[in-house]
């Protein structure tokens, strides 16, 4: 009897408790800066590009975006503004914003120019912004024409 009382007392201790359900994560906190809401609330903090130096300069030179960053570029006035990757190291999507902040147009995955003469990505439709961020990010959340972004800590941006 005192065997079974045994086995069963160490059974019974060498048993772990359940794990405690999963909690939902933290939120993560508010971006300070420039940053750009997608229609699933993930955000992104943007470097401005705001004036003709800044929008030709763009994301050249650089071998990486570090996770949730990009560029959005401010125009002046709506217009239909093409985009080329010179002199660009990394694959990007490229997302067309009108004046009401809603996407118009889309270009995934557009690959680096190593060559002199890049070709330039043109949307065919007016804007007044283009947000550029990694390869793959326009489809991890979904974006697409018609959605509308929410801009914060914009407020002091000045278009040349």
């Amino acid at each position: 009897m005192k065997l079974i009382f045994v086995v069963l007392l160490v059974t019974a201790c060498s048993q772990q408790a359940p794990a405690p359900p999963p909690s939902e994560p933290a939120p993560a906190p508010a971006a300070a800066g420039p940053r750009v809401t997608l229609p699933d609330n993930v955000t992104y903090s943007v470097e401005i590009a705001a004036d003709p130096d800044l929008r030709a300069q763009g994301l050249m030179y650089r071998d990486q975006l570090r996770p949730a960053t990009g560029m959005l570029f401010f125009f002046p006035t709506d217009g239909v503004y093409g985009f080329w990757m010179k002199n660009t190291l990394i694959p990007l999507d490229m997302i067309w914003i009108d004046s009401d902040r809603k996407i118009v147009h889309i270009k995934t995955d557009v690959p680096p120019c190593k060559i002199e003469e890049c070709p330039s990505y043109d949307p065919g439709v007016p804007s007044r912004y283009v947000l550029e961020l990694a390869a793959g990010e326009a489809a991890k959340h979904g974006l697409k024409v018609g959605d509308v972004l929410r801009f914060e800590g914009m407020d002091t941006v000045v278009v040349r």
